[in-house]
């Protein structure tokens, strides 16, 4: 891909949220060491890879020798899903001291994706059984279950990444709910027209919460087979929300599919020319999800 220097300018020290290297149960394009060296392409500032199925700090730990001399920084966090015991703050206290910078709510475990994934919506599948089951945030009286108000205190503490996972618009809006009440300071919506389908009324009572709305490079890619959306559709959505409300990450790391940076190169040069400037292309990409990871205190 044919790049210049004004979009290498925009693209340079972007912080990709949503990096789906291995090792994983799902096939990978690349590991965590090789997203290092492919941000790199960009200048990216930072990279969170993410697992449905266990702590990826531990990765990083693990990888820290081959790490050490990449040249973009690698974090790490943990999904709530079965394969971690689901809301279990057990997990989310080992994640956070290990040096997590996020934690999942339920996304293969949440009862929304398991309906949407039932129904065939693209996403990938594991090589073999998981014996997964659904993970609920709430209790068995309809509240807010204790374990998930521990947790959410363990991430406010941390002053630590959540993000929604993905739970339906009702649910993820009572953990934005509660989560706000404890203090968590950063919160990021996933994909908000994928899996979870939230309503425009809910996304702007989690914009009124703090709450970040992400949207993923690899919806919106031609060589990405499972979704295909147009640009325009991602323009509508940052002119309707707003860049300061907006992040941008690419979902991408997946065997078959483009690599991370091309993703943002191809889409970088996608927006510039559908009117997009390029401050607030910098906002959704690099100031604001710097804010999420905890690289800055302010977007």
């Amino acid at each position: 891909m044919a790049t210049n220097e004004a979009l290498l300018q925009v693209l340079e020290g972007a912080v990709d949220l949503h990096c789906h290297s291995g090792p994983s149960p799902f096939p990978r394009r690349l590991d965590h060491v090789e997203a290092s060296y492919d941000g790199a392409r960009i200048k990216m500032r930072a990279i969170l890879v993410k697992s449905h199925h266990h702590n990826t700090a531990m990765d990083v730990l693990a990888m820290k020798t081959q790490l050490a001399d990449a040249p973009t920084p690698v974090y790490g966090g943990v999904a709530l899903n079965s394969e971690v015991g689901g809301i279990n703050p057990s997990a989310v206290a080992l994640a956070i001291n290990m040096g997590g910078r996020c934690v999942w709510g339920p996304t293969v475990s949440a009862g929304q994706h398991i309906c949407a994934h039932s129904d065939g919506d693209g996403f990938p599948s594991a090589g073999g059984e998981l014996y997964e089951k659904e993970v609920s945030i709430y209790d068995e009286s309809g509240d807010i279950s204790a374990d998930t108000r521990l947790v959410l205190k363990l991430v406010a503490d941390a002053g630590i990444m959540l993000s929604g996972g993905h739970l339906d618009g009702d649910s993820m809006l009572a953990f934005f709910k509660a989560a706000s009440e404890a203090g968590v300071k950063r919160m990021m919506l996933h994909h908000p027209d994928y899996i979870v389908n939230v309503s425009d009324a809910i996304i702007e009572e989690m914009i009124g919460l703090g709450v970040f709305v992400e949207h993923d490079l690899a919806m919106y890619n031609p060589e990405v087979k499972a979704v295909g959306w147009p640009t325009e559709k991602l323009v509508d959505w940052i002119r309707k929300i707003g860049p300061e409300h907006t992040v941008i990450n690419s979902d991408l790391g997946q065997k078959g599919n483009p690599l991370p940076v091309d993703a943002y190169l191809y889409m970088g040069e996608q927006l510039l020319d559908h009117g997009i400037p390029a401050a607030d292309i910098r906002q959704m990409i690099c100031n604001n999800t710097a804010y999420l990871l905890g690289l800055e205190e302010k977007p």
